[in-house]
């Protein structure tokens, strides 16, 4: 079974995922949005000796904040949205909320843009394209595992805003129609803040999307 250790982190309450097969040296982390010198103690008291990847779902401040220091411990590969590349490689340029940053910057090393398949720390993933709460928004889905990586598309209860730049309701409803269309019922979503959930749980008791459920 996928190990998955979530620390929610900032001032948003942002959650970053550490995951690795089962007795696995090697790690990925998903979302580093802050406090990057408690996630590097993390890695160090699971005894994560490999980060073979930092993956970004979107580039939101609080998704990315640790970016650049995670990087510079660890020395993994960052991959990011390739339509927030520009976001990432110049984030206090897009801050939109006063009283936060600044932050460090980071120039992406690999991008993706959805349909590629990563293989990672022994980990085979699937990247879908799910935008709607960011132009470039990208979930994880972990194969053989039933494990998805939401970021702020799909939430406990709820889903992401689509009030900031980027964000658009009808095609953040087809990202998640598309993500519980295509995975098993049973998959176990991690999502970008708040709790762990499922796909069958959503599709039949969130509120925003009656829609879906009636189908």
């Amino acid at each position: 079974m996928l190990d998955v250790r979530t620390f929610t982190v900032g001032p948003l309450q942002e959650n970053c995922h550490i995951l690795r097969a089962p007795g696995a040296s090697a790690a990925l982390v998903v979302d580093p949005g802050d406090e990057a010198p408690r996630l590097v103690a993390a890695l160090e008291s699971l005894g994560v000796t490999e980060v073979a990847a930092i993956l970004l779902t979107h580039t939101h401040f609080d998704h990315v904040g640790a970016v650049s220091a995670l990087h510079d411990a660890t020395a993994a590969p960052v991959y990011c949205p390739e339509l927030e590349r520009e976001i990432l490689a110049d984030i206090n340029a897009f801050l939109r909320m006063p009283g936060f940053g600044p932050f460090e910057s980071y120039a992406a090393d690999q991008t993706v843009a959805g349909g590629e398949v990563l293989e990672l720390a022994g980990l085979t993933i699937d990247v879908r394209f799910t935008p709607g709460h960011s132009v470039g928004h990208v979930s994880y889905f972990v194969r053989g595992e039933d494990a998805l990586f939401s970021g702020d598309v799909l939430f406990q209860g709820s889903v992401g805003r689509t009030d900031l730049p980027g964000g658009d309701w009808p095609t953040l409803l087809r990202s998640i129609e598309s993500l519980i269309t295509e995975f098993p019922p049973q998959t176990q979503v991690y999502p970008g803040h708040m709790g762990n959930t499922t796909l069958a749980q959503e599709r039949a008791g969130n509120p925003f999307l009656r829609e879906l459920a009636a189908r």
